[in-house]
């Protein structure tokens, strides 16, 4: 059974990996309005991976027999004024996550949910090669 304050902030993190989902979608159509199919590719891909986040939060609520809330989302930004802005909100979006992410681990540590501590490290692995993949992305656009 996961601690109820790690189940609470689970759920409240689909919505969050569900609204990077959708901002990715949005980056991505961007791109490709311009007619940037490389760039378009790359946050298409962002996007489901954000969703394969999501999807892996609600299988281990399932699992943990714990209630799933899907939350409803307000609508991505998708008016930038060049190519570096979407990149900006994208490395802006992953360094919030990863915030969210060590204070899921944080929560799960201190009630001594160690099945949860151990379900977010993974996604702690995750957080660090998406800020990385960003920043990286974000030097060369702005070259």
């Amino acid at each position: 059974m996961a601690a109820p304050a790690f189940v609470a902030r689970l759920n409240e993190q689909l919505g969050n990996e569900f609204d990077a989902h959708q901002q990715y979608i949005a980056i991505a159509t961007y791109f490709d309005a311009l007619t940037m199919p490389r760039m378009a590719a790359l946050f298409y891909q962002q996007a489901l991976e954000e969703r394969d986040h999501a999807m892996m939060m609600i299988r281990y609520l399932l699992d943990a027999d714990e209630s799933v809330t899907i939350p409803g989302l307000a609508a991505p930004r998708s008016d930038f004024a060049n190519v570096i802005e979407p990149v900006e909100a994208a490395l802006a979006q992953e360094k919030r996550v990863t915030d969210q992410i060590n204070e899921l681990t944080r929560i799960a540590r201190d009630a001594n949910d160690f099945a949860s501590d151990q379900f977010m490290q993974w996604f702690i692995k995750e957080q660090v090669e998406e800020v990385a993949k960003m920043s990286d992305l974000l030097a060369v656009v702005t070259r």
